[in-house]
């Protein structure tokens, strides 16, 4: 995210107008709801995660315990332990 100055974007009308709320500070102006993205759909971090999680879910139905697949995919076992539940739903 990259910074602009105000008064080279809003009209002074409009400048003045938030100058009453705040004056001096950054603020962040969030995206509209219609241009808004999922999270993961522009890094494809989600894609990524989902295989992730498969090939987890896979090498433990093999029979590699818990514990080792937390050391192999530097998560906790706990993270482990939740990847799996949750595949098995799916799955």
């Amino acid at each position: 995210m990259s910074y602009i100055k105000a008064t080279d974007v809003l009209p002074k009308e409009v400048l003045d107008l938030i100058q009453k709320y705040v004056e001096g500070e950054y603020i962040y102006i969030p995206k509209k709801e219609c241009n808004r993205k999922l999270w993961g759909q522009t890094t494809k971090s989600k894609e990524k995660i989902s295989a992730r999680n498969a090939d987890i879910y896979k090498t433990y139905e093999e029979g590699i315990s818990v514990k080792v697949l937390s050391e192999m995919y530097y998560l906790s076992l706990k993270s482990i332990q939740k990847i799996i539940l949750i595949m098995k739903r799916v799955s």
